[in-house]
């Protein structure tokens, strides 16, 4: 595979220099495939031309499409972060770490008119004015704009308003005026001096100064008060009043003054979901989720780091402080990635890991609606990641043994494909070689006969994975069935334990604890309760029938076709012991008739 200059891809790559940089792969049409960042660019790069086997499958695909490969020289690994973002952006390569979120978050602006303007906007131009945000949540932020109209006394007219148009008396004032919403600036009622002070306050509390003006109009009142002007001092206190209410509704706050970042993420197969929290003075001012689909294999460090970035190119700079739960693959200068322990930060980083958990939950939630199939292939890969199975779990097959005292001894088993319940696929058992209630010995028959019949007639469909319903005891002999028919290698078995909903696995002395909420847990319970329901479906039949067996078949005369005669006509047992004798006659000779009556009335 050769370039445009006579090198091939190896050899342009030995000559990549020890430099921080990005790095772009090209395929061979010449669109842009992968950018990536790099601390030293040819040892970066060379770990992607390594023998096949070391590398994953995404990732073995992504270098067999190489063509060419190109780099850019940079300052810092802070300057490759920002660089490896922009062209991620430009060129929305195939196998590069991509954000799923495509809506277009609020902001609030403030205008650079004379007597500015604030309100909610989609669209980001900073000529007009200065921005805050982005909200993900447009509610909170129509609540931040609500607050401040209530406070201070904002137009929200659309006036171009000079100090010429109020000299010329051109406006007249609106219904805002009349009823205090706004002091009319369009008619001189409010110099620009007062309504630039109302700006600033406003500007003070989106950056998170809601303490530091509350301290000062603390200090306000007090002079007022000592001054006996108390009608200013009452003015102070209401806006106390009012700040200190809103404040504790619309922010968290830290036990201390705390200016910082914080940043969480949670992977599920191949993705990612993320919350990112701007804290200022101790209070949250502004929070963001953000979901990241993995094309290719990724480190946790890496896809860290494209958050970052994404979120510096959103917000503008950072906290010289963030708290993370692991350090980032890049180091800027400036910035201490803190990893906390104790305290308040812990506090904060665990609230960012709950809003991410709760950003995945919903996410997931949403696509098992919108787009269902997306979401089940989401779910198997996030089995198969928890499982460290080699294939995806397409085809998965769950194993229940039923009885009751010993009594008709049965099993079920159920079959899933792309997560989906086959019920035509269904199979029961009846327990054959097994005498008693031996749950052990009853699962391996029953395994050992399903797989034995399944290699005869279609080996081909062998599923990836089975789920014993039960513990380390039926797992065992599980296993020690496929072991006898050759497969014990070939195929994943796992037991599912009901009491502590812990996932057994052969060899592995701890159990597997998989997250109480994750959508692959939930898969295997629902394999589990398919699996139960079907047989004891079974095994109340079986019951059923053995009761209506001891009931007619004992009565002398009765044989298999007089008893499907008399339950088709009369539906039960009971209703046939109901029945007289002269209706009995009617479906029996009248001997026989009077022998029923007389066996099931006794009993």
């Amino acid at each position: 595979m050769k370039e445009r200059t006579g090198l091939s891809v190896r050899e342009k790559i030995a000559l990549f220099p020890h430099s921080p940089g990005v790095y772009r792969y090209y395929d061979a049409s010449g669109k842009v495939i992968y950018v990536g960042k790099a601390k030293d660019l040819r040892k970066r790069v060379a770990q992607y031309f390594v023998p096949p086997e070391r590398l994953n499958i995404k990732t073995r695909l992504l270098v067999s499409k190489i063509a060419d490969a190109q780099f850019s020289v940079v300052d810092s690994e802070a300057d490759a972060l920002l660089l490896e973002n922009n062209l991620i952006k430009q060129y929305k390569p195939r196998y590069n770490i991509l954000l799923k979120d495509s809506k277009t978050y609020p902001w609030i602006i403030i205008t650079k008119d004379d007597f500015p303007k604030i309100y909610l906007t989609r669209r980001v131009d900073r000529r007009n004015g200065t921005y805050f945000g982005p909200y993900s949540s447009v509610t909170h932020a129509n609540y931040l704009l609500d607050f401040f109209r209530k406070t201070y006394p904002l137009r929200s007219c659309n006036l171009k308003i000079t100090s010429d148009a109020i000299l010329r008396n051109k406006f007249r004032p609106c219904l805002n005026f009349h009823i205090g919403r706004c002091k009319a600036p369009c008619i001189g009622g409010i110099s620009r001096e007062e309504y630039g002070t109302n700006i600033r306050e406003i500007t003070r509390l989106l950056n998170g100064g809601a303490k530091e003006i509350i301290q000062e109009y603390e200090a306000l009142m007090k002079e007022a008060s000592d001054e006996l002007r108390f009608e200013d001092a009452q003015n102070y206190k209401n806006k106390i009043e009012v700040l200190q209410k809103h404040y504790a509704r619309s922010i968290v706050t830290a036990a201390t003054d705390t200016d910082c970042d914080v940043f969480s993420l949670v992977f599920e197969a191949s993705e990612a979901f993320g919350n990112f929290l701007r804290v200022r003075g101790g209070a949250i001012i502004q929070s963001l989720n953000l979901g990241f689909k993995l094309n290719i294999e990724e480190e946790p460090a890496s896809v860290l780091s494209a958050f970052i970035a994404e979120i510096e190119s959103k917000f503008g700079a950072l906290a010289k402080e963030i708290l993370v739960p692991f350090k980032p693959d890049v180091r800027i200068e400036g910035i201490t990635f803190r990893i906390p322990v104790r305290g308040s930060k812990l506090s904060l980083l665990e609230l960012s890991a709950k809003n991410a958990r709760e950003h995945q939950f919903n996410s997931l939630r949403q696509r098992e609606h919108t787009d269902p199939e997306l979401f089940r292939k989401t779910v198997l890969e996030e089995l198969q990641k928890a499982l460290g199975m080699k294939e995806l779990p397409v085809h998965i097959e769950c194993f229940d043994n039923s009885n009751i005292q010993g009594a008709n001894p049965v099993a079920a088993c159920v079959v899933f494909r792309n997560g989906v319940p086959a019920k035509n696929e269904y199979r029961r058992f009846k327990i054959k070689t097994v005498i008693g209630a031996n749950d052990y010995a009853s699962m391996k028959e029953v395994v050992n006969r399903r797989y034995a019949r399944m290699l005869a007639e279609h080996p081909e469909d062998l599923p990836q994975l089975i789920v014993i319903d039960g513990g380390k005891g039926q797992l065992a002999f599980a296993h020690q069935a496929l072991a006898e028919l050759g497969l014990a290698d070939k195929l994943t078995v796992i037991g599912l334990a009901e009491r502590m909903e812990e996932v057994i696995r052969v060899g592995d002395p701890y159990p597997l604890f998989l997250d109480r909420n994750s959508q692959a847990l939930k898969m295997l319970q629902h394999l589990r309760d398919e699996a139960h329901r079907f047989g004891i479906a079974f095994h109340r039949n079986l019951r059923s029938k053995a009761q209506i067996h001891s009931a007619l078949r004992e009565i002398k005369g009765v044989g298999e076709q007089t008893e499907r005669r008399l339950l088709m006509h009369y539906g039960s047992v009971a209703r046939i012991a109901a029945a007289s004798i002269e209706d009995l006659s009617s479906m029996v000779s009248p001997a026989l008739a009077k022998r029923i009556h007389e066996a099931l009335n006794k009993s």
